[in-house]
């Protein structure tokens, strides 16, 4: 890029970041600044620093604290514990191998429960080896039980000293620092989902459209752009970057990616593809060319009785334990009010089929007839409807709401296979009516009674993106993803948020 078309676009960067930047040398990076006193990318490092050491240490414990546990019920002498600090450089150096203290500074959201198949692994693997190595260090080997116990302790205690270590970091570090770059409506978009979520502690600082970045690539490779780039980086003390590129990836974004990755720059893309293809592809190498394989929309055969088999387990398990607690809030909804047990609604289904969802009653019988006077309280999105305080709730119901407890009846509805344990939300005929396109999809599978709607608060997301988060659910499904969302749901139902 020559110097003419960089002193043209450099008077539209000052009136967005006012405090100029060119000709300063960066410092370096190695250099030790304690984390209030470090910034941009010096930062950013020392960030992620404090994650890898506390996932470190969590490790580490959760290991000593399986062997400590299984010695003691065990009654084995205290050779096991000498082989559990010997153990610790095996599991310590295969967690580093399976990326797992490298991939939260990759991660806006960080979680723990995303990575708990290659905790797993890892607590198998390590399991697996102190059982074969027992015979050479203890005066005899693992029982098959205390091999399995040990196992078992280790991955739980590994999913749960991770949790802590990732809260504990989440609380030290300061908010990362982001600049958006692309244009505004994403950009308010991106805002909003960086507030008030767990596992996200960042903020946008800054904002630049795509048009405005053509220095940051041309000519990037020169030192001279690159030490510009790295000043501005700290001027405003930007820790990550997220692209939101155009409909096709231009040889300017790519560079701006390898720009910014070269300061040391945190960058995160928003890919428009994957809004139709979702996260579920393969990465094939075509001898030197990358290509994406995207998997079937819907489910096979064998995935789909798979799911069911998943449904009817849940259900008939669930319905086993809550018959006592269904029978007697039966009987508080008949002290309570006068009218039904159960309140039957007309939802639609999969494939467009529609059939009664179940609820306990939690509103007066003529609730339906007072919606029409209550819709300028509604604090619901396009076209959903829903208030806080809502009059029409009974007493008994306004606990049933808060606790979740009014859709317990719906394991019956997952027993008639109406419904699954998790799936889209099911919509109202009028909400339903008002989705239309390849968003119509998402009823290849059965409605749920929760999801990824659920996590996030019916009531806070709006119909637009609640279908679109649907349709992604579908186009990614996985056994396992649905035992993430009921494990989500849990805590979340526990803390009465969204309901």
């Amino acid at each position: 890029m020559s110097a003419d078309t960089g002193s043209e676009t450099e008077p539209r960067l000052a009136a967005v970041f006012p405090r100029p930047w060119a000709g300063v040398r960066p410092r370096p990076w190695a250099a030790v600044l304690p984390l209030a006193e470090a910034k941009g990318p010096a930062a950013s490092m020392l960030r992620d620093a404090i994650f890898r050491r506390r996932l470190l240490m969590a490790d580490a414990t959760a290991a000593i604290c399986a062997f400590a546990l299984t010695t003691q019920l065990s009654s084995r002498p205290p050779q096991l514990t000498w082989l559990s600090i010997a153990s610790l450089p095996i599991l310590l150096v295969s967690a580093k191998l399976f990326g797992l203290y490298d991939r939260d500074e990759t991660l806006l959201r960080k979680t723990t429960l995303d990575e708990a198949p290659k905790l797993f692994h890892l607590a198998t693997l390590c399991a697996l080896a102190t059982w074969l190595a027992g015979g050479l260090v203890l005066s005899a080997p693992l029982h098959r039980l205390e091999a399995l116990f040990l196992w078992l302790s280790l991955a739980l205690l590994l999913l749960l000293a991770r949790a802590a270590a990732r809260m504990l970091a989440l609380q030290l570090s300061p908010p990362e620092r982001c600049l958006f770059i692309g244009d505004e409506a994403l950009a308010q978009t991106v805002r909003s989902k960086l507030s008030g979520h767990r596992g996200v502690k960042a903020e946008l600082v800054a904002h630049l459209e795509l048009d405005m970045i053509a220095p940051w690539s041309a000519g990037a490779c020169s030192a001279s752009r690159l030490a510009e780039v790295g000043d501005l980086a700290r001027t405003l003390d930007v820790h990550r970057a997220i692209i939101a590129p155009p409909s096709a990836d231009t040889d300017e974004t790519l560079d701006l990616v390898r720009t910014l990755k070269a300061v040391g720059v945190r960058v995160s893309v928003l890919p428009r593809l994957l809004e139709v293809i979702g996260s579920s592809v393969e990465f094939d190498n075509l001898y030197g060319m990358t290509v994406m394989g995207v998997r079937r929309f819907h489910l096979t055969r064998s995935s789909a009785a798979l799911k069911r088999a998943f449904d009817l387990f849940g259900a008939s398990i669930g319905l086993f334990v809550v018959a006592p607690f269904m029978l007697a809030i039966a009987v508080a909804i008949k002290l309570d009010s006068r009218g039904p047990v159960f309140f039957r609604q007309l939802r639609v289904g999969e494939h467009g089929e529609r059939f009664h969802m179940l609820k306990f009653r939690t509103m007066v019988p003529d609730a339906e007839a007072m919606k029409d006077s209550l819709r300028d309280r509604n604090e619901a999105q396009e076209g959903l409807f829903k208030i806080a305080a809502d009059p029409r709730v009974t007493r008994v119901g306004r606990f049933l709401r808060e606790s979740a407890l009014d859709e317990l009846p719906q394991l019956l509805n997952i027993i008639r296979r109406e419904m699954s344990l998790v799936g889209p939300r099911p919509l109202v005929i009028d909400e339903d009516a008002r989705v239309e396109g390849w968003h119509r999809r998402r009823l290849e599978l059965l409605p749920g009674m929760t999801g990824h709607w659920q996590i996030l608060g019916p009531a806070r997301v709006p119909l637009r993106e609640m279908v679109a988060i649907d349709y992604l659910y579908v186009a990614n499904w996985s056994l396992w993803t649905d035992i993430k969302i009921l494990l989500r749901t849990v805590p979340h139902v526990l803390a009465r948020r969204g309901l």
